[in-house]
């Protein structure tokens, strides 16, 4: 295969030269050779590294970790790439249920009808939520186990139609953010402030307890680093994972 400079490898890969210079920086990806003009040269080896690189971030993983898992992988490139596909089909088979039961609850509510309760929540897995929960352990210690439950609880004590409501009511929100999101507005925007005072209530009312600046920015971080989190925020606006997440620890930063 022949050497690429990292002009053409930027270009065949949609990885912008900036970018790969700086995983050249920080030993995540090294060129094959370094002419005596000063050129990166990559070939076969780099380019199938890369590919692993964007399938890790793809997946949500830092730039840190990726570089320990790939230096501390002994698999063969068949058995990594196999994996990869597994995670991706799976991740792609719960967005398509997702996307029916948003179709779904989009037709009954053109008809001028709820839809089954069960049914509303197809794609929901229990298995997904149990993730989001021990994502937010690991991160915050055994205290989060117990504010989980009193969650939990508070949830199971409520209705299907109170549940709706709030889920109407962030969705409501979501769109208004997401516009001004669209609008290029700064994150720490004084428009936004009403906005997210409104979510950070919503946050406090599904987790049946206040909710600070700080527990706030603190979700805010799970909001900008999950890959379902972050693949359904850019779903409603390009840049509003990224741009949400901001806003909210601009707003806990000034409410604290």
């Amino acid at each position: 295969m022949p050497k690429h400079t990292v002009r053409q490898l930027a270009r065949l890969s949609g990885v912008s030269v900036r970018t790969l210079h700086h995983y050249d920086r920080i030993g995540l990806l090294k060129p094959a050779s370094v002419g005596g003009n000063g050129y990166r040269y990559y070939g076969e080896a780099e380019l199938l590294r890369l590919q692993q690189i964007l399938l890790h971030r793809e997946l949500g993983l830092p730039l840190a970790e990726i570089g320990l898992l790939l230096t501390a992988e002994a698999e063969d490139r068949f058995t990594q790439l196999r994996r990869h596909r597994e995670l991706l089909a799976s991740r792609a088979e719960r967005y398509r249920e997702l996307v029916s039961t948003i179709d779904q609850t989009l037709a009954s509510l053109e008809r001028g009808s709820i839809m089954e309760p069960a049914s509303l929540y197809q794609g929901f897995s229990a298995e997904k939520q149990a993730e989001y929960e021990e994502w937010l352990v690991e991160r915050h210690g055994e205290t989060m186990r117990q504010d989980i439950e009193v969650s939990r609880r508070h949830r199971a004590a409520g209705t299907p139609g109170d549940l709706q409501a709030r889920l109407r009511e962030l969705s409501a929100l979501e769109a208004e953010l997401a516009s001004l999101c669209r609008e290029r507005v700064s994150p720490g925007d004084a428009r936004l402030a009403p906005l997210l005072r409104r979510h950070c209530d919503w946050v406090a009312s599904m987790w049946g307890k206040p909710c600070p600046p700080a527990a706030y920015a603190g979700l805010a971080e799970l909001y900008e680093t999950h890959p379902d989190f972050r693949s359904r925020y850019e779903a409603l606006a390009p840049g509003f994972a990224d741009f949400l997440p901001r806003a909210m620890r601009s707003w806990a930063a000034q409410a604290a």
